[in-house]
């Protein structure tokens, strides 16, 4: 059974604002964090003549945070003092900087804490000795993670303060350091911090209450639970964590799925999986593997299956009970079953595949099973011509392309329709594409990419990367829990987090 605390952290200007958000995050959480720095001036004074008449369900950890440390507020050393002295005792808990901790005396229970927002700090083996010697039993330090593997150190205090019989709050803030928050009090973490909404982040890279609870089941996690997770560089746009999570949930299999922002795979792969050369335990299960990622990861698998071999590419690991590492290509089977079922059979179709990347070589190893004609469009001849040479097609510029020399499917892999500066940009104008039959653009969105919508300003059928994902996700189900996978759930899955962004 979990021991560890969900903390549901708050901030607001005024009194009446903190006392509302209050009372929201007790629905969510064991612990409500109230950041004291946050409120305005007087506000503060006022908060403290309201909060003792409060009939509150759920304790209250109250921080008043050093500028230096992360702070909203402006209080001097001298301030916080002061106030720590005569309000400590109204609190369940308080946060406390190393620079005051042999200062204040009160409070039940005392937390000692660093946070470090440029990143991790070389001397942090040094802080946590300083906080573990003060004589307060709980040690939180927070440092900044720019890739997966700067969260190692801040990871390893959990069984340094096990030793030393401290509890820790061990937090990693940023994008690569959201696994720490998830996977914290499964390993042993006194308690987690969460948002109460997206939005109202207290610290780089919280997740909001009810997705740690109801998506990533935090309290329901343990040191057996397979870790999955998406491999990439950028991941927060992922939708795959609303797939697989509750698909795991609904057949009963002890695993979650996390985001992973990995920009180093060869250090990611050496650090916290090989099983030879790892530093980090966590019981991973298998990964999706996305941009850029898909052929460097290649030298790294014990085992690649004939078809990813094939393909060039894996974007789906299975780590088996023996730490054996398997790469298989479930992009093939996600973009094709789609396509064959909107447009029937492929034999001898005309297909124009834009774009060199791992996607493209799924696209192109499954389009030809099937007997397609394919030919290859892509920006710089000299970097794709192996590519095309491998898989003997002919390969052409984009400049070059003609929409109106019988080409019947246009399929798009490139990055265009992508969030960020690729976002608004279309390959073709519906004027180009009216001779093409049919578009296939890769890019998952909750709404039509640009080139989506200039085909159906021409009338031509056009589907997008949602039915991919969802057909490439139930393989990666499979081969990770050896059960079938919940299809038509996994697609309701993706639409439910569609409609919730597009409100």
């Amino acid at each position: 059974m979990i021991d560890g605390k969900i903390c549901v952290s708050v901030c607001a200007k005024t009194a009446d604002e903190m006392i509302e958000r209050i009372r929201s995050a007790e629905k969510f959480a064991d612990v409500v964090e109230v950041r004291l720095d946050c409120l305005d001036g007087e506000q503060l004074d006022i908060f403290e003549s309201q909060i003792s008449d409060l009939k509150l369900d759920k304790p209250i950890l109250a921080t008043l945070r050093a500028p230096e440390q992360g702070g909203n507020g402006a209080a001097k050393l001298d301030q916080r003092i002061s106030f720590w002295n005569a309000e400590a005792a109204r609190f369940w808990a308080i946060d406390l900087e190393e620079d005051i901790l042999n200062e204040i005396r009160g409070g039940s229970i005392r937390i000692a804490s660093h946070h470090d927002f440029a990143g991790e700090p070389a001397d942090l083996n040094d802080i946590f000795e300083r906080l573990a010697a003060s004589d307060f039993d709980i040690i939180k330090i927070a440092v900044t993670a720019g890739d997966i593997t700067d969260t190692i150190g801040i990871w390893k205090l959990i069984e340094r303060s096990r030793l030393k019989g401290k509890k820790m709050i061990p937090i990693a803030m940023g994008d690569a350091g959201k696994w720490t928050r998830i996977l914290g009090l499964a390993h042993g973490a006194f308690l987690t911090y969460a948002s109460l909404d997206a939005g109202g982040e207290t610290a780089p890279g919280q997740v909001n209450a009810e997705e740690l609870i109801g998506l990533y089941r935090v309290k329901q996690l343990d040191r057996d639970t397979k870790v999955h997770g998406i491999l990439g560089d950028p991941v927060s746009q992922s939708l795959s964590t609303f797939m697989h999570n509750p698909a795991f949930a609904s057949v009963g299999f002890n695993g979650v799925f996390i985001p992973f922002l990995v920009k180093d795979i060869h250090e990611f792969m050496r650090r916290m999986v090989r099983p030879e050369t790892r530093e980090v335990e966590l019981n991973f299960g298998g990964f999706s593997v996305t941009m850029p990622h898909k052929q460097a990861i290649m030298q790294h698998l014990d085992t690649i299956d004939p078809i990813a071999a094939r393909i060039g590419a894996v974007n789906t690991v299975k780590v088996g009970d023996d730490g054996k590492l398997t790469g298989y290509n479930t992009d093939a089977h996600g973009f094709i079953t789609p396509l064959k079922a909107k447009y029937g059979d492929l034999l001898g179709a005309r297909v124009a595949v834009f774009g060199a990347g791992g996607a493209a070589r799924a696209c192109v190893y499954s389009l030809k099973e099937e007997g397609a004609e394919v030919e290859l469009f892509v920006r710089d001849v000299e970097k794709a011509l192996a590519f095309a040479d491998e898989f003997e097609i002919p390969i052409n510029l984009i400049s070059n392309f003609k929409p109106s020399a019988n080409i019947e499917i246009l399929v798009d892999s490139t990055p265009l329709g992508m969030s960020g500066s690729y976002e608004q940009e279309t390959l073709f104008t519906a004027d180009q594409l009216k001779d093409v039959k049919f578009v296939y653009d890769l890019v998952t969105k909750p709404y039509d990419t640009p080139i989506i919508r200039e085909a159906k300003k021409a009338g031509i059928p056009a589907i997008g990367g949602l039915e991919m994902l969802v057909a490439q996700g139930a393989k990666q189900f499979e081969i990770w829990t050896g059960k079938p996978a919940p299809v038509e759930q996994m697609k309701q899955l993706i639409l439910a987090r569609f409609a919730e962004l597009n409100k």
